[in-house]
């Protein structure tokens, strides 16, 4: 089960009004949320997100940062306004204003599959909340990027989460990870124009987010961002869990990419936990080699290894690989499940493709198709790469409607290949994973949602009639609460009150 894990995906949107670039975007990212949490009641209006098991200033190096000398951007068991919105949704995922973004976090999930569906789920959700303030007469509209950075040195995260083992040692999983992640780019950038934090450079790279990594190991996730971020907040038992908080990545619309983004990382993390590297891929000047290769859409840039060789991000991808495939074989063999495959092929595939000419991949990676659209642009046209056009093209780019994202307008040509159908998203956006405690926390909403008082990722909390007390069912193991375990209990519990008496009586 080497591709499977808990994980899931949390994505903050960029948000603005049209015509008008000073709107508050704190106040368009609330209107954006509750927008879309109105139509809900008392299944999600009422519950407020419980912040008591937080812990964002643990690090995993083993010390804890005092609440003075944290930035306010770390300070994420406080919201940044107590008034802003802050909603959990029935399909288990939350929603939020995060940083002055609306932000969407996926339910947890155990298969790359389901992160691509349940991800899918949140783009519908923004798009449904943008629509909804555009029939209201008292709001101005307001528009949805899934992208990272408005090109004018601000940049805005896409979160992945994977659960690890508590024992695995940490120096293991920076050793390993940080050079897979400066590679990791060629397969899950999404792409964009201009060079440094501002876009000012001109040129095309082929990450989003590269350019704001600027050193390799840290706790910050806004600035002084780090390659390897050492946040140690488990959301679940902390004796048996770590939950590997990565803040390197894209926001992809291709779900090829974030298909491989999220697959090939739970391998590489299964092999951590398994001691399965038979060699060190240590890079030479990580953060640098990071930005070189983001720079570099040719992918001919090479990065040195700690060993003294030279490679190509491309080649370093085939290293990762080639142990992955081995270290599957020998611990799985023909029992291997089908997730793994699914990853290990389209992994070989696309790495043999990019090394031979990435425009091969052009229905898969959101960078190639992305670039190839603004390439074909910008010499009908005769422009510039620094031409203001072209960056208005790459911000169409990830608009979320439908009629004006150009990305949607490829996949309505047939033009990029699809890993789920629109059917299994629109069903997603309502209802929980199956296989995980997000389905305990989504049913409970969408049948006892009045009674349940505040939730979270390890509790949901409900608030009986009658009762002096607030009720807590913890919800420390990721694999409990599932609908194997559940789903009779809650069929057979009419009320919130029986369901908490059930709880309590096993």
């Amino acid at each position: 089960m080497s591709a499977r894990r808990v994980m899931g995906i949390e994505t903050e949107y960029g948000v603005s009004s049209p015509g008008d670039p000073t709107a508050n975007a704190m106040l368009m990212s609330s209107q954006v949320v509750n927008a879309y949490a109105a139509p809900l009641g008392s299944r999600a209006g009422r519950a407020r997100w419980d912040y008591e098991d937080e812990a964002p200033l643990r690090d995993a190096r083993g010390w804890e940062i005092s609440r003075d000398s944290a930035h306010a951007g770390q300070l994420t068991d406080v919201p940044d306004d107590p008034g802003l919105a802050n909603v959990i949704l029935t399909n288990g995922a939350r929603l939020y204003v995060d940083h002055a973004h609306p932000e969407y976090s996926s339910p947890e999930v155990t298969s790359p599959r389901d992160v691509v569906l349940w991800d899918k789920a949140g783009e519908r959700v923004m798009l449904e909340a943008a629509r909804r303030i555009a029939v209201n007469p008292g709001l101005a509209d307001v528009n949805l990027y899934k992208n990272n950075t408005d090109n004018k040195g601000a940049s805005y995260g896409t979160h992945e989460n994977y659960l690890m083992r508590r024992e695995t040692p940490f120096a293991d999983v920076v050793k390993h990870l940080t050079p897979f992640f400066v590679s990791r780019q060629v397969i899950c950038g999404a792409g964009r124009i201009g060079l440094g934090q501002d876009g000012t450079g001109v040129g095309f790279q082929v990450s989003q987010r590269a350019d704001f990594f600027e050193v390799e190991v840290g706790l910050e996730t806004t600035l002084k961002r780090p390659i390897i971020n050492t946040r140690d907040e488990p959301h679940a038992s902390a004796e048996r869990f770590r939950r590997l908080h990565v803040i390197i990545g894209d926001a992809n619309l291709c779900e090829v990419a974030t298909l491989l983004k999220v697959g090939t990382t739970a391998i590489v993390l299964s092999m951590i936990e398994e001691r399965g590297f038979t060699r060190d891929l240590s890079v030479e000047r990580p953060v640098s080699s990071l930005h070189e290769v983001s720079h570099d859409p040719t992918l001919k840039q090479r990065v040195t290894l700690r060993d003294g060789i030279t490679v190509t991000a491309v080649e370093l991808q085939w290293m990762f690989y080639e142990q992955a495939a081995a270290f599957v074989d020998k611990h799985y063999g023909s029992d291997v499940d089908a997730a793994t495959t699914e990853i290990l092929t389209r992994w070989e595939s696309i790495l043999s493709r990019l090394g031979e000419d990435p425009m091969l991949c052009v229905r898969e990676l959101d960078w190639v198709a992305k670039l190839r659209l603004l390439d074909g642009f910008r010499q009908r046209e005769n422009l510039p790469w620094d031409a203001a056009r072209l960056e208005l093209i790459d911000l169409q780019w990830a608009d979320v409607r439908p009629e004006k994202g150009l990305y949607h307008r490829l996949v309505s040509r047939g033009q990029i290949d699809r890993v789920v159908t629109d059917e299994e998203i629109t069903e997603a956006v309502h209802e929980p994973p199956h296989d995980t405690r997000a389905y305990f926390r989504g049913r409970c909403l969408a049948r006892y949602g009045e009674h349940v008082a505040a939730a979270s990722w390890d509790s949901v909390i409900f608030d009986i009639p009658g009762r002096g007390a607030l009720q807590r069912v913890p919800t420390l193991d990721p694999s409990r609460g599932t609908r194997e375990h559940v789903e009779a209990l809650l069929q057979r519990c009419r009320t919130a009150a029986e369901l908490v008496d059930a709880l309590a009586a096993q």
